[in-house]
């Protein structure tokens, strides 16, 4: 018997016995590696004795505090959750007594700083909310806890949802080029979980912030359905088009996340839509032969109006596309290559601005203790940082009553139609593109002070095509440039095909193994 099973197996016969005993440090694991683990690994140690939840949770918070704000400063963590230890020593408990409690159980989450928990303060971001806490849990955070999960920290996220810097921490930067943009807004949560400070990670996507973040990290980033995953007690943008999804190192991660996340919330009605349309679990279609027979459609045409296809570093990224695109043909897919979307990328990556104000303010009304009471408190302040706060007065004033909103929605309906009917007329499962035609840009040195910093930050960015529509996508790694940076594969399915994209992007990830971890933040002494 492993030496660490046996001393909790000691400690119960003590208790058993009537016996008084301090609970003694857990032994670290020799035989566990905790660098890029997964759940299955960590559940499957656990019931081996090879490890528990404490020596699990410490293992994480000695990387935060090994690679966050001291060696790289990759500036991930937000918030760590001060009671984390405390609810390992639970979970150990529960552990000893009945075995795993949960799909999620003791699994470290990595929360972007948008989702609402009522034990950490939630900061969007923002110094002016950094003392703000909630009153309640979003309706994801209760699930993933009812799950067995440990939310572990909160992670920085760009001001308000938008790009990577915010006045509550400054600059996040990428773990594989600290010098180079993480992608936002939720490049806290995958630079965190590309580095190993967390299982499994929440972003939240907008126009793309789940997706981005997890493409430049060589992670695997899902945009569900729009009515897919409850919004409850998250800070909205744009109500028609934000969503939450999971950022993981592997595609099955993702599958045994949405599991938990998924489904109908009455606290966030569109999700009715989703009754009926949620399998048993995700991880049914995760086959290696999954893209045997499935037609698949190569979108080429870039979605950006800057992106440069003469330039080297366009070349770079599309020879790593273009191989990507002979993996799924030698793997069974019947590949349309090259497939032509009319209309493509007439919408702008966050589609309007109109919904903003009156969604935030209704938000903010919710919260008895929060700072401010509006938007417009929110920009007179003077607290957020120049070029969001720019960015944000273009949202002042505007309402869905507007007449150019409605343009903004004939777009978007006019684009679901065309991409709906490419496909039918293909007979396509899915579209495939790569999420960003270039690689991630240098942060501009006065990211947190110019309100127009010139950082080209989102070039080349293909991500709107799934905001825009409300159709589901997922980003998976498609390997590294010959400047060693990471490069995301995605693909873009009808409503409610969550099962079948991620069941193509694992059958795509068993054949390439594209994930490796970043060279910034190597393992630690004793399998951390």
């Amino acid at each position: 018997m492993p030496r660490e099973r046996a001393s909790e197996v000691l400690y119960t016969l003590l208790l058993a016995v009537g016996l008084s005993v301090a609970i003694p440090a857990p032994l670290k694991a020799q035989d566990f590696e905790l660098l890029e683990a997964t759940i299955e690994d960590v559940h499957s140690a656990m019931e081996d004795g090879r490890i528990t939840c404490r020596s699990l949770v410490q293992g994480y918070i000695d990387r935060i505090e090994a690679f966050d704000q001291t060696g790289p400063r990759l500036n991930a963590i937000q918030h760590l959750n001060q009671r984390a230890l405390d609810k390992a020593d639970s979970l150990d408990a529960s552990m000893r007594s009945t075995g795993i409690s949960g799909p999620l159980h003791c699994i470290p989450v990595l929360l972007k700083d948008q989702v609402e928990t009522a034990d950490m303060p939630t900061t969007y971001g923002s110094a002016l909310f950094q003392d703000f806490v909630p009153t309640r849990d979003a309706t994801i955070t209760t699930r993933m806890r009812a799950a067995g999960a440990i939310i572990l920290a909160k992670t920085t996220m760009g001001e308000f949802a938008s790009r990577y810097v915010g006045s509550a921490f400054g600059v996040i930067r990428n773990a594989y080029d600290p010098d180079r943009n993480p992608s936002g807004s939720s490049g806290g949560t995958a630079t965190g979980i590309a580095a190993s400070f967390g299982m499994v990670g929440i972003g939240e996507d907008t126009g793309g912030s789940v997706r981005g973040p997890a493409a430049v990290h060589n992670l695997v980033g899902l945009r569900p359905t729009l009515q897919l995953v409850s919004r409850h007690g998250m800070m909205p943008w744009n109500p028609t088009q934000d969503t939450m999804g999971p950022i993981t190192r592997t595609v099955r991660d993702a599958a045994i996340l949405l599991d938990i996340i998924a489904g109908y919330d009455p606290e966030d009605p569109i999700t009715a839509y989703a009754v009926g349309r949620v399998p048993d679990t995700y991880t049914a279609s995760l086959d290696p032969d999954r893209l045997r027979g499935a037609r698949i459609g190569v979108v080429r045409q870039p979605m950006d109006r800057n992106t440069d296809p003469t330039s080297d570093d366009y070349q770079k990224v599309k020879a790593l596309i273009d191989q990507a695109i002979r993996d799924l043909a030698s793997l069974g897919a019947e590949v349309v290559d090259p497939l032509v979307v009319p209309e493509l990328g007439t919408v702008p990556p966050l589609g309007n601005n109109f919904e903003t104000e009156r969604a935030v303010d209704d938000y903010l009304s919710e919260h008895s203790n929060a700072p401010v009471t509006s938007l417009s408190e929110i920009l007179l302040s003077g607290v957020v940082i120049p070029w969001r706060a720019r960015g944000m007065m273009g949202s002042v004033g505007k309402t869905t009553d507007d007449p150019g909103y409605l343009e903004v929605i004939q777009k978007r309906e006019t684009l679901r139609q065309n991409v709906m009917k490419v496909m039918a007329d293909q007979a396509l499962d899915a579209i495939v593109y790569a999420t960003f035609d270039h690689q991630p840009t240098l942060i501009a040195l006065d990211a947190t002070t110019n309100p127009e910093p010139e950082d080209d930050y989102g070039l080349g960015d293909n991500r709107s095509l799934s905001p825009a529509t409300g159709f589901p996508a997922i980003t998976v790694p498609a390997g590294f440039t010959t400047d060693q940076l990471p490069v995301g594969l995605e693909f873009l399915g009808r409503p409610f095909t969550e099962e079948m994209l991620l069941g193509f992007g694992y059958a795509y990830e068993q054949a390439t193994r594209h994930r490796r971890p970043p060279p910034t933040t190597p393992g630690l002494t004793g399998g951390r």
